[in-house]
């Protein structure tokens, strides 16, 4: 079907071009759950492929205002997610609103639950909505607030970590205590805070003359395992221990120290390690690991407050949180 220039789709379009009924139509976009999976999939990508959006077409948001806003993840493993997501939560009760979160890492039905008017407004912590989701909440002036990337538009709005920041201090910080080689164990490889935390750190020790050479940035995903196997992994190489890690998140930093300590290597009298967000397991675990603090509960709720702001009309904008490093045990002075 070519789209007629100018021509608004209607819900009859989508019906015609999927073949399937009106009511059909509503149920998938509605996510109402009495349509086969294949049928459903097809509508979806119908009105996807046709940018036809429900809840645009002639309604009006105040008077259909469901009460609720939706945060949509694609993971909820870790500390941080749960923090985050309470705090979030916790917000949304003072205002007045309910939440409601969404996981999954498919977009057709990511979008298809804001698109269905599920929620008045969209929390986004998901790398699964690229630059073509982002792009439709944008053109079609959903209330949308990002915490993982930097978008902004008239009902768009970004609440983030300045993470190249928090990986200059990191880098400044080790450098004051005399450590000379360097280890960066990354997060997930497409995640916008992995990256400025990376650049941010390495911008620093090239100005101070260093270069991180390929073996010695490793991959963590975030995660506590992976970040352990990582540094089990290096030490079996027999290749030279660095003077101090830069772990690019907490959960990843517990996994640095366990498999460094559990290698035979002491923290930090041998290696000193870093961490980035300050969750609850940094002063548990021994040593307390030293870390950046990025205020991700004060994220949540002024990302609420923004949401909010946004579907009573006002504009989207940036909002950018600065960090602190909060030294602790896992790091020390170079002898």
């Amino acid at each position: 079907m070519a789209k007629e220039k100018n021509k608004k789709i209607t819900i009859k379009d989508v019906a015609r071009e999927a073949g399937v009924s009106i009511s059909t139509v509503s149920n998938a976009l509605n996510n109402v759950n009495v349509l086969n999976p294949d049928t459903k999939e097809k509508v979806l990508e119908v009105a996807r492929r046709l940018h036809y959006t429900p809840n645009l077409n002639g309604r009006n948001l105040k008077a259909n205002a469901t009460g609720v806003l939706g945060l949509f993840l694609g993971a909820i493993r870790g500390p941080y997610y749960g923090e985050l997501s309470d705090s979030i939560y916790r917000a949304c009760q003072e205002s007045g609103y309910e939440l409601e979160i969404f996981l999954s890492s498919e977009p057709s039905h990511i979008i298809a639950n804001i698109l269905g008017h599920r929620v008045d407004g969209a929390i986004i912590l998901n790398s699964a909505i690229k630059e073509e989701q982002a792009e439709i909440l944008k053109n079609q002036g959903i209330p949308t607030v990002y915490i993982d990337r930097i978008l902004i538009g008239e009902k768009s709005s970004s609440v983030v970590f300045d993470s190249r920041k928090g990986g200059q201090e990191a880098a400044r910080f080790l450098l004051e205590l005399g450590h000379k080689k360097f280890m960066y164990m990354q997060g997930a490889e497409d995640n916008y805070d992995n990256a400025e935390r990376r650049e941010g750190f390495f911008e620093v020790l090239r100005k101070a003359g260093i270069v991180v050479s390929d073996d010695y940035i490793l991959r963590g995903d975030f995660e506590r395992k992976a970040s352990y196997d990582s540094v089990t992994e290096f030490l079996d190489s027999g290749k030279e221990l660095p003077d101090a890690i830069f772990a690019s998140n907490d959960l990843s930093a517990v996994g640095v120290v366990e498999a460094l300590r559990d290698g035979g290597v002491r923290v930090p009298e041998q290696v000193s390690v870093i961490g980035c967000d300050d969750i609850e397991m940094t002063r548990l675990v021994t040593p307390s690991i030293t870390t950046i603090r990025t205020f991700f509960e004060k994220q949540g709720s002024i990302a609420v407050d923004q949401l909010i702001r946004m579907i009573k009309g006002e504009q989207g904008k940036l909002i950018t949180l600065n960090g602190r490093i909060i030294p602790r045990d896992s790091t020390t002075a170079k002898d």
